[in-house]
């Protein structure tokens, strides 16, 4: 021991601004109430409630922004269904309960941002129902039809109705096409006892243009939109958070209204605005400020949004790193305004040289249009008259910064290499 006093100590001696557990600040914390989603959870129910006698419910399609409550919502109700199940184990439920079978509902809750595989999806669904471990489907090396007949058999060991409910499915189609959608969508053919439900939750309404249309079709039964929030709905989420997380003068003025203010400019994101209230009460802690005011705000707000940036970058595909990296290249080079032949012909140059194959450049314009919507670039329809429309493709994030990040991935070294040696002489076009 050297007799340094122990690094946390410092920080574990200072008071938390925290009443409790942060983590009532975090999207993933549902609390008792959903301010201002009582509508869409009565809808969402009327459809479930048929789980609960037995019936299959309808396959339910989930859209709307992000921090719009899709998985709040749907994870509330999950939590409901279990309380049900509780009481009706605990003691016997009145007689006007008696047509419901509440026991025999299963809810599987998937994260296809994290579990992205035809293979991963279905592993987890079948090992849901199976606790001795040598018994569960291996992470890896059964063929795909193995697994699925696995599936299905551990459902159908008993009578039951599956819920299951894919978060983000939208991740899932892009990444391993819609196959695992059409096994499960067809699945209640080849079922006896039990009944399967899906929900897909999305963010994106157009990802159902790239589903075989059975699957569309059997997937899409029902559907709903969540609208976004608008500021004073945020207020009213984040003061009901506040008073769990919070003791009282904590929160400055105007401290809840500015955090909904700047979430509501970025489409009503209720997640950003709980974000922004955590990460502002962090900051005010480590600078050892007794209360959170709204200079801890804005500096909360630079932080998520430059920690956003390098996330949104760092899990992009390889491709879209080097659409990426070839528009900031060329800003680099002075080219400011691009069109979507010129960042083709760069990227084709890159990935050349990359030693991969080149995409064509009806998906490069497909991965222009998910870097905008991710707000990494700009690209704007501009028409030419005659000559007929293209879009107008500027960078929106700090160029040196993300060139340096993107340099960071193993896959293109080559890239980084060929870059380095001239760096003004890239003549990517």
């Amino acid at each position: 021991m050297t007799g340094q006093e122990n690094v946390f100590k410092s920080y574990m001696d200072s008071n938390s601004l925290f009443k409790g557990d942060r983590d009532i600040l975090r999207p993933s914390y549902v609390p008792e109430e959903l301010p201002h989603r009582r509508e869409q959870i009565n809808d969402l129910a009327s459809i479930m409630v048929t789980a609960l006698r037995g019936n299959r419910p309808s396959n339910v399609l989930i859209f709307g922004k992000t921090g719009t409550g899709k998985t709040a919502v749907v994870r509330y109700l999950e939590r409901e269904i279990n309380r049900l199940k509780r009481e009706n184990q605990e003691s016997e439920l009145n007689a006007e309960f008696s047509e419901f079978d509440i026991d025999k509902v299963e809810y599987v809750y998937i994260n296809c941002e994290v579990v992205d595989t035809h293979y991963g999806v279905m592993k987890n669904i079948g090992n849901k129902f199976v606790e001795d471990w040598d018994e569960q489907i291996p992470f890896t090396g059964w063929p795909m039809e193995k697994v699925y007949e696995s599936l299905k058999d551990r459902i159908e060991e008993e009578k039951r109705v599956v819920v299951i409910i894919l978060d983000e499915l939208d991740k899932l189609v892009t990444k391993s096409g819609d196959s695992v959608l059409y096994h499960l969508s067809k699945i209640n053919s080849e079922l006896v006892k039990s009944k399967v439900s899906l929900i897909g939750i999305s963010n994106n309404l157009k990802f159902t243009e790239f589903l075989d249309p059975r699957v569309k079709s059997r997937l899409g039964e029902e559907k709903m939109i969540f609208p976004p929030y608008n500021a004073d709905q945020l207020k009213d989420i984040l003061a009901d958070r506040a008073n769990k997380a919070f003791e009282p003068d904590i929160l400055g003025n105007d401290v809840t209204s500015l955090c909904a203010a700047l979430a509501a400019q970025e489409h009503g994101d209720a997640r950003r605005a709980l974000d922004l209230l955590r990460v502002s009460t962090e900051i005010a802690e480590r600078d050892n400020d007794s209360s959170v005011n709204t200079n801890h705000v804005y500096k909360a707000k630079n932080k998520i949004e430059q920690d956003c940036v390098r996330e949104a970058v760092n899990t992009l595909p390889t491709h879209s790193k080097l659409v990426l990296y070839s528009i900031l290249l060329m800003h680099e080079n002075g080219r400011d305004k691009l069109t979507t032949g010129e960042v083709y012909s760069g990227y084709k140059q890159l990935s050349k040289k990359s030693g991969m194959d080149p995409l064509t450049q009806r998906r490069i314009t497909d991965l222009i249009s998910e870097l905008d919507m991710l707000g990494l670039i700009n690209a704007r329809v501009k028409s030419f008259g005659r000559r007929g429309r293209t879009k107008e493709i500027q960078s929106s994030v700090p160029k040196s910064d993300i060139i340096d990040l993107i340099e960071e991935d193993k896959s293109i070294e080559a890239v980084k290499n060929f870059n380095s040696h001239s760096p003004k002489q890239t003549t990517l076009m």
